[in-house]
């Protein structure tokens, strides 16, 4: 005989697995420091990448400035400007990352908990079960 309450239990696991969870069930795997850290690793690259290609794209546009002028500048300080920069960019953006994985993090903990309440409600309606088929001496929990 079905057991309507595990039916809809697992009707909702489905559903959670096809939709939230796809996006908060991979995220709960990881510890917070190590979410979080992996995503500040992949923001210290991009924004890397970023600041070099935005640059290139400075000094390409002022291209002609820079040649014509280039022996009246001060490099040290030029040089010493792009680094404040590049590290004040990095700073922002990391902080940007931080947050914004924090919360992320945050509300996946919060969803799969919900998940793993209703996976253990599952596995007691399946431990009753499994006590009213030995109970009958029937192996396996079928009917023969």
């Amino acid at each position: 005989m079905l057991n309507e309450e595990k039916i809809k239990i697992m009707n909702k696991l489905a559903m959670y697995e096809q939709g939230e969870g796809k996006k908060y069930l991979p995220v709960s795997k990881y510890y917070r420091s190590d979410y979080i850290g992996l995503a500040l690793i992949k923001n210290f690259f991009l924004v890397t990448i970023g600041y070099g290609l935005a640059l290139a794209g400075v000094a390409a546009y002022f291209g002609e400035y820079l040649m014509e002028n280039i022996h009246k500048m001060n490099l040290v300080k030029l040089g010493t400007e792009i680094v404040v920069g590049y590290v004040a960019v990095l700073i922002v953006f990391s902080l940007l990352t931080y947050i914004q994985y924090s919360v992320k993090y945050h509300h996946a903990k919060k969803s799969v908990k919900k998940y793993y309440s209703e996976l253990i409600q599952l596995n007691k309606i399946y431990g009753r079960e499994e006590k009213k088929s030995s109970a009958r001496g029937i192996p396996g929990g079928y009917k023969k």
